[in-house]
């Protein structure tokens, strides 16, 4: 890439499409996402990720998911994987496995939405 070439600053969002999305804001805020204020679209709601000068978003998009198997997953990084895995068990979800200390350096668990994405919480460990 050559000087003049622009180049990727940042991740603005994940958009996931869900069944339904009443269910799926539910569960959402239900793990301590906060809506994104603004504009209200039938089908469809957004979700601000981090306070700084570029939050990034996660957006639900309701229609017919397509196949999930095999996709990938949106990583979240948390201020505490322990404090949020009890406040994800709290809010009714269930984790794939607990809390663990991964080998690439970050301390992990999973869970799958009403839909099936997989959603990872993550923290750098050290």
């Amino acid at each position: 890439m050559d000087e003049a070439s622009a180049r990727i600053e940042t991740l603005s969002a994940v958009t996931l499409t869900v069944s339904a999305i009443g269910r799926s804001v539910r569960f959402y805020e239900s793990l301590g996402f906060r809506q994104r204020p603004g504009h209200v679209v039938p089908g469809f709601a957004s979700f601000v990720l981090g306070d700084g000068a570029a939050p990034a978003y996660l957006n639900l998009l309701e229609g017919e998911p397509g196949p999930v198997e095999g996709w990938g997953r949106v990583i979240v990084y948390v201020s505490d994987v322990d404090a949020f895995y009890r406040q994800a068990l709290a809010a009714g979800a269930v984790p794939e496995f607990a809390p663990r200390d991964a080998p690439w350096g970050e301390r992990y668990f999973h869970l799958r939405d009403p839909d099936g994405h997989e959603l990872s919480f993550a923290k750098p460990l050290g």
